[in-house]
């Protein structure tokens, strides 16, 4: 049986508190599905410098924020939404099984997306969806975007890092760049809706003869405690 959470935040930093949060302090399989307000997410391993023009983000306040995860830079807004998989696995999955979950979901609502390196997803050849990972343990964590009525000028925007003047720092030598890739929303291959319906639609196939059940309050409290003692700290955000 799988839990499925449907967020009722937007918040990012709370929303990367409560996924590493769920990861390590429990052993329930979970869904999660959320959205935030507009907000940069970069990889845990990557030099925001190289990925973010943080003076147009905080010009436009649009968040900056680091997730737990590998993986390279991404944007959200109300347009898109993120799915979560969290699992206890007796021996590590292949994660193109998270990918494929999604694929059958696109599927299942009429979409012919396909699959690509990094387990990317694709319409037409343009990405709509990019997606993470990582092990903690014998758990495991795959999420992912997808790009429904995103506003991909403020995304090309966010994702586009100021020059770089110098290379001095060593941990620059050990940074994650990102792939750029062409993208495109999905509600430009639906023929009605809004991002809404959308995503009622994807929470009603994933949840289906599942467990759904909101955030409790003790959790609520852990996960605001860690997003405030790491997710909003400058120390974490900062640190390539």
């Amino acid at each position: 049986m799988i839990r499925c959470i449907y967020s009722p935040f937007t918040d990012i930093y709370f929303h990367l508190a409560a996924e590493e949060y769920l990861l390590k302090q429990g052993n329930e399989n979970i869904f999660m599905l959320w959205q935030d307000t507009p907000s940069v997410v970069i990889g845990k391993h990557q030099r925001l410098r190289s990925e973010v023009d943080k003076k147009w983000a905080e010009q436009e306040r649009v968040h900056i924020a680091r997730r737990f995860s590998g993986g390279g830079a991404v944007y959200h807004d109300l347009g898109n939404i993120n799915l979560t998989f969290i699992e206890t696995a007796p021996r590590l999955p292949e994660f193109v099984t998270y990918l494929q979950r999604t694929l059958d979901f696109l599927n299942s609502i009429g979409l012919m997306a396909k699959g690509g390196e990094r387990l990317g997803i694709y319409l037409n050849g343009l990405k709509i969806s990019g997606s993470a990972q990582c092990v903690h343990k014998n758990r495991v964590l795959y999420h992912c975007t997808l790009l429904y009525d995103t506003d991909l000028t403020a995304l090309h925007k966010a994702l586009n890092p100021e020059p770089m003047v110098d290379d001095e720092t060593l941990s620059s030598v050990y940074a994650v760049p990102s792939v750029r890739s062409e993208v495109t929303n999905i509600r430009s291959y639906l023929p009605e809706g809004t991002v809404t319906d959308f995503k009622e639609k994807a929470f009603q196939y994933f949840s289906k003869s599942q467990s759904v059940s909101a955030f409790t309050g003790k959790e609520i409290e852990a996960v605001n405690q860690l997003r405030e003692g790491k997710y909003i700290q400058k120390e974490w955000i900062y640190s390539r």
